[in-house]
């Protein structure tokens, strides 16, 4: 049986790449794999696979009983399908802290890494068979690295991730900073999505101190794009925090150039968290967050009510 390798809901780029490249591996071994994913991917995840070469992957809705399935990226049971743990896991790669939650059929494999990037992870776990990726399977590998990465501005990087990302770059001939400035752009460009898949397009939900939070995380080297429909997606929160069953949803727009972090604030649940949580003085509806990159790292950890 196929065996399923797939990231997180709401799917960026290395959560489009590496079951792409996992499920090459896993075929290399001569084991049948095929990555799917469980959402439309973001527009810089779209560019990647575009580039090199690789058509998107299927998107499912849920996993059926016994289904043998990698899960990558994730071990959160709320970024995964709903029947998650009636399939049949076999292995877990991820960079992410431990949730709980998952249930197994039997013993797995589980690689949990502080690493930036979950393909940084696959590379090592691949051993002398990464020296026979194609081309292109290299190229997902470095996209990925230099998503999670922000091009090396995050503090999530590693000096295995930058140190397998020039390596990467060198055997392929890649100007890291020219084909970061395409990947950035690609990433930038969200004109055609509506608000509520703003909110939702790189999003994932946390609780905190008894809040539900939908926390979403926007990287652009363009932000007044994004900041411009602010009081449309303040508006637009409200919606989606219902249908989604959380209390709030949290908006921070990412500068990757400038290395700072925009939060909406469309309320005073929010105001109190930002000011809790970041020391910040809130006057307005946004608010700067200086040196704020990750959410991983930085929010997510430093989250209070």
């Amino acid at each position: 049986m196929t065996t399923l390798v797939f990231g997180h809901k709401a799917p960026d780029t290395d959560s489009t790449g590496s079951p792409l490249i996992w499920a090459w591996y896993m075929n290399h071994l001569g084991l049948d794999a095929k990555a799917v994913l469980l959402g439309t991917p973001n527009t810089e995840a779209a560019f990647v696979a575009k580039r090199w070469g690789f058509d998107l992957p299927e998107i499912i809705g849920d996993v059926a009983n016994d289904q043998p399935c990698v899960v990558v990226d994730t071990n959160n049971p709320a970024e995964l399908p709903a029947n998650i743990n009636n399939a049949h896991i076999t292995a877990i790669i991820d960079h992410h802290k431990l949730v709980g939650g998952l249930e197994t059929s039997g013993p797995i494999d589980i690689t949990i890494r502080p690493l930036a990037c979950t393909a940084t992870i696959m590379n090592d776990l691949m051993g002398e068979h990464a020296t026979q990726m194609p081309d292109a399977v290299k190229g997902l590998m470095l996209s990925c690295i230099l998503s999670d990465t922000l091009e090396f501005r995050s503090p999530t990087t590693t000096a295995q991730d930058q140190t397998l990302a020039e390596g990467l770059a060198a055997a392929l001939d890649i100007n890291i900073t020219d084909y970061a400035a395409e990947m950035f752009a690609a990433k930038s460009d969200v004109s055609r999505f509506s608000d509520a898949e703003l909110l939702r397009m790189d999003s994932k939900e946390y609780t905190v101190d008894g809040n539900a939070f939908r926390v979403s995380v926007l990287e652009t080297t363009a932000p007044a794009i994004v900041l411009d429909r602010k009081d449309s997606l303040m508006t637009s929160m409200v919606d989606v925090a219902k249908e989604d069953g959380v209390d709030q949803v949290l908006l921070f727009v990412i500068d990757i150039l400038k290395e700072e972090a925009t939060l909406l604030v469309p309320n005073d649940l929010v105001k109190t968290v930002v000011e809790r949580s970041f020391g910040a003085q809130v006057t307005g509806d946004t608010v700067v967050l200086p040196g704020i990159m990750s959410r991983k790292k930085q929010i997510i950890p430093s989250l209070t009510v």
